[in-house]
């Protein structure tokens, strides 16, 4: 139930709909379980399209594509320039010690599910705690920011969806994993449906682009990001070996069509990826 909070993210996005950051316009949370046996509620429909890889993208001009990317970075900034206190989230969550939690709760999880060894995931916690920067002034962070979370057109982002994540942080969280998302086509292994990497059909800016933008929007030092590209990635491993146990264990139920060597090689791999990260 705290990873799909219907109230929690309804709050949020209450909070932001005067905001510079464009969300959907909610119309009203229900929490009478007698209703739908689960809080809801319900937000306005945006005309447009999500993202969510890269065969999507074919239906958006190469001028429209770079556009959105502009458009994505600069929402981020916005984001991040918002004191959560003045709209109202300043309860949301604490706002130091960011990553020191977020490493304690996936530590936690990825001992909890460990079916198998994975010296990349041990080796890669264990620098991301010796190698930790402090965390310079804290903001709202998404924790899911990337393009299958967004429904955009005519060039723009037209809403930012999926908030259940979202938290007080360190800003840079969002941006090494935006980074992380923002992948070109050599580094997809399968293109096409499902990928979940838009941006690898071409078009779109450049991450050289996305760091010198938000630096310069925000004034924040972006030189320590393939830190917080690696936790994205160690953090990712750690949610996808959760998975991986409940579904070998049968905890997902019954006729789950679901590919369990991919799914435990896709925990290495970004276990592998923190820790290159890391050494780079």
């Amino acid at each position: 139930q705290s990873a799909h909070d219907m109230s929690r993210e309804h709050k949020i996005i209450d909070a932001l709909k005067d905001s510079s950051v464009p969300v959907a316009r909610n119309y009203g949370l229900c929490q009478d379980p007698n209703v739908n046996e689960a809080d809801f509620y319900v937000m306005a429909y945006i005309e447009g399209l999500v993202l969510n890889d890269s065969s999507v993208v074919a239906e958006v001009s190469e001028a429209q594509r770079f556009s959105i990317g502009q458009n994505l970075i600069d929402i981020l900034c916005r984001l991040h320039a918002i004191d959560p206190d003045e709209v109202g989230l300043g309860d949301l969550g604490r706002k130091e010690a960011y990553l020191s939690r977020q490493i304690k709760r996936w530590t936690a999880q990825w001992e909890a599910s460990k079916s198998h060894e994975i010296p990349a995931m041990e080796d890669s916690c264990r620098l991301l705690k010796e190698r930790m920067p402090e965390q310079i002034g804290a903001a709202i962070v998404h924790g899911d920011f990337r393009l299958g979370n967004m429904i955009v057109g005519d060039g723009e982002v037209k809403a930012v969806l999926d908030w259940e994540l979202c938290t007080l942080g360190d800003p840079l969280a969002d941006v090494g994993y935006l980074l992380n998302n923002w992948m070109t086509l050599e580094e997809v292994l399968e293109p096409g449906p499902g990928d979940q990497a838009p941006t690898a059909a071409g078009g779109f800016i450049s991450r050289r682009e996305l760091v010198s933008y938000y630096e310069s929007m925000t004034g924040r030092d972006l030189s320590d990001i393939n830190y917080y590209r690696a936790f994205s990635h160690w953090r990712l491993a750690a949610i996808g070996q959760g998975v991986y146990k409940r579904y070998l264990v049968g905890a997902m139920g019954d006729n789950q069509d679901v590919d369990l060597d991919r799914q435990k090689e896709g925990v290495a791999r970004r276990a592998l990826a923190a820790m290159e990260l890391l050494e780079s």
